[in-house]
């Protein structure tokens, strides 16, 4: 409790003016969430959310990570994130907090308010530090995810309570990461961590001993079976926790935070544009003559195409063979040349057309393994089936509405134009069009610049005459700064043609949200603000 005390004494002016941040972005923005607990003098706990983070858990809340790192990592600033993985594998946020008042309340409050952000709709995993006190509060509120460790926490935690193992045992680190990482059977796991204990004498060492007995919630091979959006288990990519790498200091302040908070969310929506405009066009070279390997480059977006494009190359390695065709569903027994004493098992049942591996990785990562590949190839399957294409993975995956789509998560009808996001969603697959369009050659991109700036000053006068108001001077200078940016990106593209594209795109994508403020569309059909 003293740590609390003492950060809200070292805080103090600071809280109120992220406070007043908060109330300036909710009075801009409905769809901006933030909730506080505490009295009106002493407020304890802060969480919130806009509307761009409750739009992408709609789509890619499957996994989630709560990062608590700052309480190990000496930061005077308890910030606390709430991450995801999007369409290309980047971070993607869910929500900030900050926790003054560090009980065991003040964090089952806190995944209380970003549930409720989130509609109540719990995540289908989600990984936290080894802290007691998020462990319990995620027991208690979301006890229908299944929870893990975060594996690179514990990399960094063991690197501290080792120093002395690491410093005279340049081959640990290696040897340590590969025993956790690349086992791909329990029975593996085992006699690799014995192994590994024994040669360094660590069989008494009592930090390991505790990681042993925990092993199942942080050790890959005992969660495969859950969806973790994990691409690899070998890269040491935390992906789920570099949106604000490098963020926060012994030094920084409430008040940079906040800058550095917005600089932060600019800079991740804008490459992600930037990989949405790659993804949808340019076109990844194949290396098979593959039906399927055609389908899938059309379907992912780059990043996951080349993820499943290695495992698919890897099938001319991995050959399938029948250990059992007695009944409906077909045995196969799948190993790489040279590797037969690491063979998986996969069992194909071809009136369904479903194939299961004992590897796991379609399970854990999403994207179908080179061992069900093999199977495909060997029954002459040519193209994937539907339900090995999550549709997280795919360039499409913030687009299309349907009854499984996410409006109705929010208490939204998901065929209507009531729902924002399908309005969304409409702007921007028409914008998609209008991009190819306008970016065929200069002339025909100046028309198309001039029409979206006719666009935005009539939505503008929509709105004034709607709510009887006049706009007021911070959205006049921001027309200014729309006119201006148009100004320079119509000179610019004089240079190359590909790049009027991504400029029109990127343009596209600000204009749209834009848009979508001033007609004044709310995110959800309740904002909620708790004093």
């Amino acid at each position: 409790m003293n740590n609390s005390s003492n950060r809200l004494r070292n805080l103090g002016p600071g809280v109120q003016y992220l406070l007043d941040y908060l109330k300036r972005m909710q009075a801009e923005n409905p769809g901006f969430f933030y909730a506080t607990e505490g009295d009106s003098e002493h407020c304890g706990n802060v969480f919130w959310t806009d509307a761009t983070s409750r739009a992408n858990y709609s789509y890619f809340g499957d996994t989630v990570r709560v990062d608590t790192s700052y309480r190990t990592n000496r930061s005077k600033i308890p910030f606390i994130t709430f991450t995801g993985i999007n369409h290309h594998a980047q971070p993607v946020l869910f929500g900030c907090a900050l926790l003054l008042n560090e009980s065991d309340n003040s964090f089952i409050w806190l995944l209380q308010t970003w549930l409720q952000a989130m509609s109540g709709r719990s995540p289908v995993s989600i990984t936290c530090d080894p802290d007691r006190l998020i462990q319990m509060a995620v027991a208690q509120v979301l006890p229908e995810a299944r929870s893990r460790f975060c594996r690179w926490s514990i990399f960094r935690q063991t690197q501290e309570k080792l120093s002395n193992v690491y410093q005279t045992n340049s081959t640990f680190d290696f040897e340590f990461q590969k025993c956790i990482n690349e086992a791909d059977t329990v029975e593996e796991f085992e006699s690799c961590w014995a192994t590994l204990l024994s040669r360094y004498y660590l069989m008494d060492n009592e930090w390991l001993q505790s990681l042993y007995n925990i092993r199942d919630q942080w050790v890959p091979i005992y969660l495969r079976d859950v969806f973790f959006g994990e691409l690899s288990t070998v890269e040491h990519n935390d992906a789920l926790s570099l949106f604000f790498d490098g963020l926060l200091s012994t030094s920084t302040t409430i008040q940079l935070l906040i800058k550095q908070y917005e600089k932060t969310i600019s800079s991740w929506h804008e490459k992600e544009s930037k990989d949405d405009f790659d993804s949808s066009n340019t076109t990844p070279v194949l290396k098979t003559p593959s039906p399927m390997e055609k389908q899938a480059a059309n379907l992912y977006t780059r990043r996951l195409f080349m993820k499943f494009q290695g495992e698919l190359v890897e099938t001319l390695a991995n050959p399938a063979t029948i250990v059992d065709d007695s009944g409906t569903v077909i045995t196969y027994r799948v190993a790489k040349f040279g590797e037969e004493h690491k063979a998986h098992t996969v069992r194909f049942n071809a009136f369904e057309m479903k194939a299961t591996c004992s590897c796991l990785m379609f399970e854990f990562s999403g994207i179908i393994c080179r061992h069900v590949l093999s199977v495909f190839r060997a029954k002459n399957v040519l193209m994937l089936p539907p339900e090995y294409v999550l549709k997280r993975w795919t360039r499409n995956a913030k687009t299309g509405v349907g009854e499984s789509e996410p409006d109705s998560a929010f208490g939204l009808p998901s065929n209507s134009q009531d729902s924002p996001i399908v309005r969304h969603n409409n702007l921007r697959q028409e914008a998609v069009k209008y991009v190819e369009e306008g970016a065929k050659s200069i002339h025909v991109y100046n028309v198309a610049m001039s029409a979206l700036q006719e666009a935005s000053k009539r939505v503008s006068a929509a709105k004034c005459k709607n709510s009887g108001t006049t706009l007021g001077t911070s959205e006049a200078n921001g027309g200014n700064l729309e006119m201006h940016a148009i100004e320079n990106q119509s000179a610019s593209c004089l240079s190359r043609v590909r790049y009027f594209k991504l400029s029109v795109f990127l343009y596209i994508e600000h204009l749209l949200i834009f848009l979508i403020q001033e007609i004044g569309i709310l995110f959800c059909s309740t904002c909620f603000h708790f004093a």
